[in-house]
């Protein structure tokens, strides 16, 4: 008798992978991917010792986009998870400024974060300007409203 473990087979590996499958919820896949762009985008901040030589503040901007971008559907799939998310992404958008990223334009769609400091105007370099829509005209409803996630009295 042999007490040396065996391998599984690839069968039993299969297995075990469809049985994950089965138990894993798309939710579930959707917060550790959040939780990854917001542990991954304050580390390219370069702000905690040792992430120093680290610091992209392009990669920054594109995970609080990212998880900025998600946000309708985490209100929807996660809504107990909403608040901290918000308050993480705050946390990245305070320290994408404090490495000197330029701040939303005032007026901009925020996701709840504070708003910090002057500037404006360009993004900084190596990053693009994100699409914006343009401003609803008189009497048009805004993009809340359009979205269907704004409560209008009497609507």
């Amino acid at each position: 008798m042999s007490s040396e473990p065996t391998e599984p087979s690839e069968e039993e590996l299969r297995a075990a992978y469809e049985a994950e499958l089965k138990r894993l919820r798309v939710e579930h896949v959707l917060l550790d991917n959040v939780a990854a762009l917001a542990n991954l985008g304050m580390r390219r901040t370069g702000l905690a010792p040792g992430t120093e030589g680290e610091r992209d503040p392009a990669q920054v901007r594109l995970a609080i986009e990212s998880i900025r971008a998600l946000m309708p559907v985490l209100e929807q799939a996660a809504p107990s998870q909403v608040s901290a998310i918000r308050d993480a992404v705050s946390q990245l958008q305070l320290a994408y400024v404090r490495i000197g990223g330029q701040p939303p334009a005032p007026g901009a769609p925020e996701s709840g974060a504070a708003e910090g400091g002057a500037g404006g105007g360009a993004p900084p370099e190596g990053t693009e300007p994100l699409a914006q829509e343009p401003p609803p005209k008189p009497g048009e409803p805004g993009p809340a409203q359009r979205s269907g996630r704004l409560w209008v009295p009497g609507q």
